[in-house]
C-alpha cells in the first residue's frame, strides 16, 4: 500500500515543500531511505521504528520504501521523523490515509514517541500559507514561531499519538494566532543605557547619527576610552524594528536553530559580537551544509568587532561584498545558497599597537613602520565602505570624577525612530529600510544638496583625496544628518558634519 505525506524543508532561508512517500510492499523485510537523505535523515529509521512501537502501535515486518520527493535535492535533519512514522502507520493501514492533503507536518520523534522542536518552522509555515495548505502541524515548542504567519491553522502537539487522534478526529484545537501589538515590537527594554557614559559627546552624536540612518562606523582610540561601552550601548537607540525586518531577522535565527523554544518574533536588533579568531565561514557562513554567519545573524541589527586590527585580513576582505550589496552568497558545487546580510558595522580599535599614538597623557612606544603596519590590516577598500570614523579620546579626570549623567537612550532613540519613519515613508515599496541602503539611484533621488553645500562637498572630495565611493556615502551621511534635522534639502552644515566624519582618512591612512 502507498501512503504520501507533506512535510517541508528549508533551502537557505525559503522553505520547500518535501512529499514523502512510503510503500509497503510483501518482500523481504527492510527500510530504506531514498531522496539524497543526510545522516540525520538515514538514522531516522531507529527513530521511527522505536517511536511507533512505543506508542501503541506495530511496526511493519515487511519491505519499506521511503521517497522523499523531489529526489534531486539534498534533505538534512531530523523534521521528517514525523511525517515518515505517519506515512508507515497510514501505509500499514493503522490510521486513515484521508485527511493530510492539506496539511504539512513536520517534527523529530523521541524513542518514546514524544516529539522534539526542529529548526526552520517560520519559513515552513510562511511556504504552507503561500500554498494555501489549511493545517501545520508542529511540535508544542515551535506553536509561537508558526502561529505568528496568520491565516494558517497551527497544531500544537507532544507526542505521536497527539497527531494520531487528530488525524482521527479527537485531537485539539489550533493554537491562536499570535498577536504582534502583545508581542511588543515598540516596547524594547535594555539593562545598559547612554546615561551610564560620561563625556564623549562628540561621539554619542556619531553614534545618534549612525543609528538613525542604518550607517557603519569605526570608533578609534586609546585603551579605556570607553569605545566597547559605546559600541554596546548602540542597540538602545536603533529605532524599533518593522513587522518585516523583524520576519527577516527571525527567519534567519529559525533556520540556524537559535531561536528560543516558545519564541514568537525576535523583537530586538540583533548585536553580534564574535571574537577575532572567527573563520571565514563563522562570519559569512558556509560549511558543508552552508549556514548562516555572524553578518546575516546580524541581519537589520549591529555586527561589532572589536580589536578589529586583530581580525585576519582575509576574514576582514570578505566583508566587502555584503557591505555593498545586503546580501552574502556561499556557492558549492551542488549549488550556491544567498541569505540577507543587511547589517551596520561597528569596529573599534587602537591607533597603534600600543595603543597611545597621539595620546595627550600617555607616550606612544610605536615606531612609524610599526603604526602603519598596524593600521595597513584594515584596506582601503574596506575601509571606502565604512560611514563614519570618529576618534573617542581618554576621557579626562574631571568627566570620570564628576556625577553628572548624559542624555538617556530613550530620547536619543526617539529622535532616530522620527527620522527612520521618514526614511521609511521615503522608500516605501522598495524593500530599503534607511539611508544607509540607498544606491545610485536613490542617492541621485533623494540627495539634493544646495549649491553652497555641494561647493564644500567638492573641495573636501579634492583635499582628501576621496574616493566616488566615499563621495555617495558623504551624501548618504548628510542626507541622515538632514532628516534629524528635520530638512528637505541638504544644507551646508550636513554636509560638514557628514565631512568631519571621514577627516581619518587623511589622518590616519592618507
Amino acid at each position: 500500500m502507498l501512503a504520501r505525506i507533506d512535510s517541508s524543508a528549508v533551502h537557505g532561508v525559503d522553505a520547500y515543500i518535501v512529499q514523502v512517500e512510503v510503500d509497503i510492499s510483501t518482500q523481504f523485510p527492510g527500510l530504506t531511505i531514498v531522496g539524497l537523505p543526510d545522516t540525520a535523515v538515514q538514522e531516522s529509521r531507529e527513530r521511527v521504528r522505536s517511536a511507533i512501537r512505543n506508542t501503541g502501535f506495530s511496526f511493519p515486518q515487511r519491505r519499506i520504501t521511503i521517497n522523499l520527493a523531489p529526489a534531486a535535492v539534498r534533505k538534512e535533519g531530523p523534521s521528517f521523523d514525523l511525517p515518515i512514522a505517519l506515512g508507515i502507520l497510514a501505509a500499514s493501514g493503522q490510521i486513515p490515509a484521508d485527511g493530510t492533503d492539506d496539511a504539512v507536518f513536520v517534527g523529530e520523534l523521541s524513542l518514546d514517541g514524544g516529539l522534539r522542536p526542529v529548526s526552520g518552522v517560520l519559513p515552513i509555515a510562511l511556504k504552507a500559507k503561500e500554498l494555501k495548505k489549511k493545517r501545520i502541524i508542529v511540535p508544542a515548542d515551535n506553536t509561537r514561531e508558526a502561529a505568528i504567519v496568520g491565516d494558517l491553522e497551527v497544531y500544537p502537539v507532544a507526542s505521536l499519538a497527539e497527531v494520531v487522534e487528530l488525524l482521527t478526529g479527537n485531537g485539539i484545537a489550533p493554537a491562536p494566532t499570535e498577536d504582534i501589538e502583545a508581542i511588543g515590537l515598540n516596547d524594547p527594554r535594555f539593562e545598559v543605557d547612554f546615561n551610564d557614559v560620561k563625556g564623549q559627546e562628540h561621539v554619542k552624536r556619531a553614534l545618534e547619527v549612525a543609528a538613525a540612518g542604518g550607517h557603519c562606523m569605526i570608533l578609534i582610540g586609546p585603551p579605556g576610552s570607553g569605545k566597547t561601552m559605546l559600541a554596546r550601548r548602540i542597540p538602545t537607540i536603533l529605532p524599533s524594528m518593522t513587522l518585516d525586518e523583524a520576519l527577516e531577522t527571525t527567519k534567519l535565527y529559525s533556520v540556524s536553530g537559535l531561536l528560543h523554544p516558545g519564541e514568537a518574533l525576535i523583537t530586538r536588533r540583533p548585536f553580534r559580537s564574535p571574537h577575532h579568531t572567527i573563520s571565514n565561514a563563522g562570519l559569512c557562513g558556509g560549511g558543508s551544509y552552508p549556514r548562516p554567519g555572524e553578518v546575516s545573524l546580524a541581519h537589520n541589527g549591529v555586527l561589532f568587532l572589536d580589536e578589529l586590527p586583530e581580525f585576519d585580513r582575509t576574514v576582514l576582505e570578505i566583508l566587502r561584498q555584503p557591505l555593498e550589496d545586503g546580501v552574502v552568497t556561499i556557492a558549492r558545487a551542488a549549488g550556491s545558497l544567498t541569505y540577507p546580510a543587511r547589517f551596520m558595522l561597528v569596529g573599534s580599535m587602537n591607533p597603534c599597537p600600543c595603543g597611545y599614538y597621539s595620546d595627550p597623557v600617555k607616550a606612544c612606544t610605536c615606531s612609524p613602520y610599526l603604526i602603519q603596519k598596524y593600521l595597513r590590516r584594515i584596506s582601503g577598500p574596506l575601509l571606502d565602505r565604512i560611514d563614519i570614523h570618529i576618534e573617542v579620546p581618554r576621557i579626562k579626570h574631571d568627566e570620570m570624577l564628576g556625577h553628572g549623567t548624559g542624555e538617556t537612550s530613550a530620547s536619543i532613540r526617539e529622535r532616530g525612530a522620527r527620522a527612520r519613519n521618514v526614511q521609511q515613508a521615503r522608500f516605501a515599496g522598495t524593500g530599503l529600510y534607511c539611508n544607509a541602503h540607498m544606491q545610485t539611484r536613490q542617492i541621485r533621488q533623494y540627495c539634493i544638496a544646495t549649491e553652497d553645500a555641494r561647493d564644500m562637498l567638492r573641495a573636501a572630495i579634492t583635499q582628501l583625496n576621496l574616493s566616488a565611493r566615499a563621495y555617495d556615502r558623504i551624501l548618504k551621511l548628510s542626507r541622515t544628518i538632514a532628516d534629524l534635522a528635520d530638512s528637505e534639502m541638504i544644507q551646508l552644515p550636513h554636509i560638514a558634519e557628514a565631512i568631519q566624519y571621514r577627516a581619518l582618512d587623511r589622518k590616519y591612512w592618507g
